[in-house]
């Protein structure tokens, strides 16, 4: 009998579509990650997984399971750094992701926030809700103008590419990025040769790479230093790709003009020197929360179990 433990609750079509698949379909109620316990239990006493973020399966759980049952951790997320993939080989698990259904969602959330932090849009509604708002005049709560401005990607995949497209398109704006490797773009983009250069020429700074050991503390306090005193930086990718205690302090002594997050390095804790302050805009990792596309991220992590099934590969590996 195959079982499939599905970690989260999901869309109602997902976990149908999963249930055509598989002998028994066990959704996990809980909303918050798995436990010590439960991760192990994920190895040893389901065929397959469908974990998403949060549910930590380092190399210490692995290490502790001698002869796993799981052969497919289907991860619900493009982003991984939460599995030891390196472990999970070694185990004889393969690990599959869900990447193009988050794109757009997810670059939509990168402009808002761009949007949000240049034009004040939290502070503004915070204002009005305590009922502090005196009226309009003509210097009330000057912003920076988005369109015309030059941006720079951090990281120009998928969603950093449908990030800049939509900055270049709909807002004219000149598109900078640091990458790897060059990459051809359908619009005009300079690539810069180094992260710390290209963070002193662009009037936005947004974070679109990979989690996990080679990003971590990217964005550090010499990026911010480099930033120009009116620049705003955006992170919708994971939160450990931002050293936090050094954004805190430039947001504190207005090193930089703002900030727009989705993402922490600690998550959920946000700290109080965050939310203590008026020129960052916090969101609670909204990047793909739209129904149709959790439902497709879904659709896309069931797709790899029913390849897996049929035939011992997924469509989607990592």
């Amino acid at each position: 009998m195959t079982r499939l433990w599905i970690t989260r609750p999901l869309p109602t079509p997902v976990v149908a579509a999963a249930q055509a698949l598989c002998d028994e379909v066990v959704v996990r109620p809980e909303t918050l990650p798995l436990s010590a316990e439960e991760l192990r239990r994920a190895l040893t006493d389901f065929d397959l997984v469908l974990p998403t973020l949060g549910d930590q399966f380092s190399a210490a759980v692995f290490a502790d399971v001698d002869a796993p049952r799981c052969r497919l951790l289907a991860n619900f997320g493009v982003g991984f750094n939460h599995i030891d993939t390196g472990a999970a080989a070694k185990a004889g698990i393969v690990v599959s992701n869900t990447p193009g259904a988050v794109t757009d969602a997810t670059a939509d959330i990168g402009v808002m926030l761009m949007l949000m932090s240049a034009r004040r849009a939290a502070e503004g509604e915070r204002l009005v809700r305590a009922d502090a708002w005196e009226g309009w005049h003509p210097t009330q709560m000057l912003g920076l103008h988005m369109s015309g401005k030059c941006v720079g990607i951090v990281g120009m995949g998928r969603i950093g590419q449908a990030i800049a497209r939509r900055c270049h398109f709909g807002f004219g704006m000149e598109v900078h990025y640091v990458n790897r490797s060059e990459k051809a773009l359908d619009f005009p983009a300079t690539r810069v040769g180094t992260l710390t250069e290209m963070a002193g020429q662009v009037d936005f700074v947004v974070v679109a790479v990979p989690g996990g050991a080679e990003t971590r503390h990217m964005i550090n306090a010499e990026v911010l230093a480099a930033m120009q005193a009116h620049a705003h930086l955006v992170n919708i990718a994971r939160g450990d790709v931002i050293d936090e205690e050094a954004l805190i302090h430039a947001l504190q002594s207005n090193t930089i003009g703002g900030a727009g997050l989705d993402v922490y390095e600690r998550e959920p804790l946000v700290p109080q020197e965050l939310r203590a302050l008026d020129n960052v805009t916090l969101l609670p990792h909204l990047g793909t929360a739209a129904l149709e596309v959790r439902t497709a991220m879904g659709h896309m992590a069931v797709d790899n179990v029913r390849a897996f099934l049929e035939t011992g590969q997924v469509s989607n590996p990592v």
